[in-house]
């Protein structure tokens, strides 16, 4: 979060992952999605010397219920 906080187009970062090596959630701005996606591999890479996987995700509307007429 401390690295993703730093970057452009940050909206808000949020850690998660039950505390299994963790995760990160990032609201990015779309313009920004791919040099923050860049700027977050390699600002991981130089703080800790190891490599992450990031995942580009787009929020929709969910799902939703429906009433459904039964005859």
């Amino acid at each position: 979060m401390e690295i993703a906080r730093g970057l452009p187009g940050i909206y808000g970062a949020r850690l998660t992952g039950a505390g299994f090596g963790g995760c990160t959630v990032n609201l990015v701005e779309e313009k920004d999605a791919t040099t923050f996606m860049r700027g977050l591999q390699e600002g991981y890479r130089l703080k800790t010397g190891r490599e992450i996987e990031v995942y580009l995700c787009k929020a929709s509307a969910g799902a939703e219920a429906r009433l459904v007429n039964e005859k």
